[in-house]
């Protein structure tokens, strides 16, 4: 089970296991915003409710860390575009090519991993770009910072606890794409 992390203005910036969440709350880090019903975290003196969302009581200073390599960040840099083909494509669509394929001795760093379509990855198969005809968008290279809103690109999916609904619903309208 998972816990929403919320800012001190209530704005989604994690999830988090609920051992991390009971650890901030004893901490005294954290309030518990929402728990879960029918879940009970026991010890030997007491019970207490599974926190499902908590927030920060205290502004979190923005430290500057190493941005880390993962499929989300690789998702921002490209900007959730296919960087062959440039057509936007989902998250959930969205698949994570080699440049150089792993067969050809490329690595899985941010200068050998893009975003692409299906078909686009299809295409290119276990080749490089110019063994496929194909040429990128942009040179990958580590980015020194993600987009700003980057960090408010929580959506509520199904599966997540209903108690996330009303936290991450506005997010969704303020930043979801406009329909014509």
């Amino acid at each position: 089970m998972e816990t929403l992390v919320l800012s001190t203005g209530y704005e989604p910036v994690a999830r988090v296991s609920w051992q991390r969440a009971i650890n901030l709350l004893f901490l005294g880090k954290v309030e518990v915003v929402e728990e879960y019903e029918d879940r009970l975290v026991r010890s030997v003196t007491f019970a207490v409710k599974m926190p499902s969302v908590i927030r920060f009581l205290r502004a979190v200073r923005n430290r500057k860390r190493a941005i880390k390599f993962s499929r989300e960040n690789v998702y921002a840099r490209d900007h959730g575009k296919c960087q062959y083909c440039a057509a936007r494509v989902s998250r959930q669509d969205a698949t994570y090519d080699h440049v150089v394929p792993r067969a050809q001795g490329g690595h899985t760093t941010w200068e050998n991993v893009v975003i692409c379509c299906f078909g686009c990855n299809q295409r290119k198969g276990g080749r490089t770009p110019p063994q496929a005809g194909m040429a990128l968008l942009s040179t990958p290279m580590k980015p020194k910072r993600l987009p700003e809103t980057f960090h408010l690109t929580f959506t509520f999916e199904p599966g997540m606890p209903l108690t996330w609904r009303k936290f991450l619903r506005d997010v969704a309208y303020w930043h979801g794409e406009l329909e014509d």
